[in-house]
């Protein structure tokens, strides 16, 4: 498994990153056993980054996670969850909201420290919260050794990318803006490559958009990007392929063209560990990748905060 520094000082983390909101059965239930097997299968291939959240299925998933990484070295995994996000529409950047989050979740994973600890979807709390409490108990909690490392995370690159270097965190995690449908984080990381930052690029699959069965009720895209959408799966269907598996591909083999560090994918099933390890390195075909592209045109970088759709959890 390929790895990057976060830094210039470490630590090393997988290229492919196991993402923990599904543990939490945001799309589907998922056992213990489940969570067992996947996050182990992870562990033995190489994937080191794994990112949770109090959010995820409402501390669900890290209360999962704890469970199948016991037994695990320490050194062995680096580990992501999240501050200020508790709900739908519930955030909370406060000192003494992030100090209680961040206590929860030690005990809910069982371990003494994070190794980054991220401000989450931060465009829905209040800004003047995240720059005089949430960030700044963060830059403690690093200087106490508690935490390794700051991040934000979030959907607005113009903010995520003003806040980030204004308060020179460590990462950024934005989510469904490097994808087959949407690419404008590739500009933004690579300006945040350039201030030392590194960047995250989560769900590749836009959150169920890019997959031959669709998005979920609640995803916030626009009918025309899901209309989109469904014509690219029927376009790689007819090419005998699998729109997911092109759309991992496309975002696995041009991360580092763009200056992404990790790509988080969900993985609630072994299974899905192998599928995203063989699109690391499964060539893309032209012909397939030209259809999907194609089929998608229309709606290439056109984003719910662009086009809004009916959906979303966060009032949009």
């Amino acid at each position: 498994m390929q790895q990057n520094s976060l830094g210039g000082d470490g630590p090393l983390v997988s290229t492919l990153a196991l993402g923990g909101a599904s543990l939490g059965g945001v799309y589907q239930d998922v056992s213990q056993g489940e969570a067992d097997e996947v996050v182990a299968a992870a562990l033995q291939a190489g994937v080191n980054l794994i990112d949770v959240a109090p959010y995820y299925g409402l501390t669900r998933a890290e209360t999962a996670l704890g469970v199948a990484l016991r037994g695990a070295a320490r050194n062995d995994y680096v580990l992501m969850t999240k501050v200020g996000r508790y709900g739908d529409r519930d955030w909370d950047f406060s000192r003494d909201a992030t100090l209680r989050s961040l206590d929860a979740s030690l005990a809910r994973l069982g371990v003494d420290h994070i190794d980054v600890l991220q401000c989450h979807d931060i465009e829905h709390g209040d800004r003047r919260q995240l720059l005089d409490e949430a960030l700044p108990t963060l830059r403690t909690l690093k200087s106490e050794g508690v935490i390794g490392r700051i991040g934000v995370t979030g959907y607005d690159l113009s903010l995520l990318e003003d806040v980030a270097v204004e308060q020179q965190v460590d990462t950024v995690m934005a989510y469904c803006t490097y994808t087959l449908q949407d690419r404008r984080l590739a500009e933004t990381a690579r300006r945040l490559n350039a201030a030392g930052i590194s960047v995250f690029n989560a769900s590749p699959l836009g959150m169920g958009l890019l997959t031959a069965k669709g998005p979920p009720d609640w995803h916030p895209a626009h009918p025309a990007v899901r209309q989109a959408a469904a014509e690219a799966a029927k376009a790689c269907a007819a090419l005998g392929a699998d729109l997911s598996v092109v759309a991992l591909q496309f975002a696995f083999q041009t991360a580092a063209r763009i200056g992404v560090a990790s790509t988080v994918v969900g993985m609630s099933k072994a299974s899905n560990l192998t599928r995203n390890i063989e699109a690391m390195t499964a060539p893309l075909d032209p012909a397939i990748l030209a259809a999907v592209e194609a089929a998608l045109a229309s709606v290439r970088d056109i984003g719910w905060d662009v086009l809004p759709g009916d959906g979303g959890k966060a009032g949009r």
